[in-house]
């Protein structure tokens, strides 16, 4: 169960980093930065080719999509332990009267 919660902290911790790449990317542009390896001579020196944005989009939006299926199955097999562990308990209630 410990487990689980270590999962899920660590996977929401993950689509937070997931999140924050691009806003991050733009800050270290606006910085005088090559924004995280997009343009290698800064922003005034950028040549960036037409689809590079869309990709970078497409491939956090798959990141993400997949962080948060991972998320739900986590969420669903701590679910189904704990209704196992109550109705364990429950069972051993109802017997030993």
């Amino acid at each position: 169960m410990t487990g689980l919660r270590i999962a899920t902290a660590l996977i929401l911790a993950a689509i937070v980093g997931v999140a924050l790449v691009p806003m991050l990317a733009l800050l270290d542009l606006a910085g005088g930065g090559d924004g995280w390896g997009l343009c290698r001579g800064g922003l005034s020196s950028c040549r960036a080719a037409y689809f590079e944005g869309p990709e970078l989009l497409a491939a956090l939006a798959v990141v993400l999509f997949l962080l948060l299926m991972l998320l739900r199955l986590i969420l669903m097999a701590r679910r189904r332990l704990e209704q196992r562990r109550e109705s364990v308990s429950r069972g051993e209630r109802l017997g030993s009267g």
